[in-house]
């Protein structure tokens, strides 16, 4: 943290945006999901729809073994495990890569390296479920892996779900999805299905460690964004509340500064932005300019007391734990809302850091006026 008795000069800035990115970085951490299914369900459709980056498309994968390839992309905290298939011919072999596979990520000393799901699909034109599948799903429970089973290319259910369920006992869940939208035979538009519903169900069964890590690398579910930016949101205020419960007179508000930047740099992670420390400063300085305070400790505390109205008299007074988590609150969803705004116009785009910035001070702009 920056030295208590310093003001938030320049210099400071620098160093306190560069360890901000670290702690988002670290707090956000990694997700690493195994796909497992026959060839032609739809393994490679239903990745490119539900994470960001098109990791099923890229040609970027890597060969772990002969049946199995690792996809991850730059900037987005995800690994992709998929098998090649299934197939009735050779899914002893794939179930032996598998275990393997899974084996040794377990013995992993860093947790951030586990295989933490698996999504076992399964075509729902089959109408079946072989024993390979079954096996498989039993495995990667026997090694504490959450099992989703995904019905995939879904038209009619006609009992099928129950019958998976039935008989995959191992699976935590079953969900049929759609990735793509198509035609009938009678010529009428079928609507995507059931992605919203297999990133929700997976959220609730990946470790805590992993769920923010999850919501920034799908990109189906605003509200999994939101819910966990929000969280982001609240234990920044249980910090900064902790820092006033003193109270810390006014001439130490610097002691917030790194909480709050923090906070942004965490929130923008979970929403799966690039995140780094031009970003950041440009994202401070955009922030700061519609608050009408610099790039100064007590001025960016101070500038951030306008968002709640009747708090002008804490310059000269102190900052109690209530003042405190109230004023990173009141920063934290003025974000958000920023945020949410941009990703519900354009779910399918990543803002870039001007737009992101904008939309901030914009957003600042509008509750100081309120």
């Amino acid at each position: 943290m920056i030295q208590a008795t310093l003001d938030t000069d320049l210099v400071a800035i620098g160093e306190l945006l560069q360890q901000a990115l670290e702690e988002a970085v670290k707090k956000v951490g990694r997700v690493n999901v195994v796909i497992a299914g026959r060839s032609g369900v739809g393994k490679s459709t239903l990745i490119n729809e539900v994470f960001q980056g098109r990791l099923a498309t890229t040609g970027q994968g890597r060969p772990v073994t002969t049946e199995i390839r690792e996809y991850t992309k730059e900037g987005v905290p995800l690994t992709i495990f998929d098998t090649r298939g299934l197939e009735l011919d050779r899914y002893a072999e794939t179930l032996q890569q598998l275990e393997e596979l899974v084996v040794a990520r377990g013995r992993d000393a860093d947790p951030m390296n586990h295989a933490h799901v698996a999504w076992l699909c399964i075509s729902e034109e089959s109408r079946r479920v072989e024993e390979g599948e079954s096996k498989v799903a039993d495995m990667f429970s026997h090694h504490g892996i959450p099992v989703i089973a995904v019905i995939t290319k879904v038209r009619r259910d006609d009992g099928f779900r129950a019958e998976v369920q039935n008989l995959l006992p191992a699976a935590r869940n079953v969900v049929r999805v759609r990735a793509l939208g198509e035609e009938d035979d009678e010529g009428n538009v079928i609507k995507p299905k059931g992605l919203d519903d297999l990133v929700m169900a997976t959220s609730e069964v990946v470790p805590e460690g992993q769920r923010s890590a999850f919501a920034a690398a799908q990109r189906v579910s605003l509200d999994l964004k939101k819910t966990r930016a929000r969280a982001v949101v609240m234990g920044a205020a249980a910090t900064a509340a902790l820092i006033g419960a003193a109270p810390i007179p006014f001439s130490d508000a610097v002691l917030l500064v790194p909480v709050q930047v923090g906070m942004l740099a965490s929130m923008s992670a979970v929403f799966g932005l690039p995140v780094s420390t031009g970003f950041l400063s440009t994202l401070l300085g955009s922030a700061l300019t519609a608050l009408g305070a610099t790039f100064a400790g007590r001025a960016i505390v101070g500038g951030i007391s306008k968002l709640l109205p009747g708090l002008g008299w804490v310059a000269g007074g102190a900052i109690s734990a209530g003042t405190a988590a109230a004023m990173t609150t009141a920063f934290g969803e003025t974000f958000l809302a920023a945020l949410s705004a941009l990703f519900a116009a354009s779910p399918n785009e990543l803002p870039t850091q001007d737009e992101v910035a904008a939309a901030f001070k914009r957003e600042i702009a509008s509750r100081k006026a309120g």
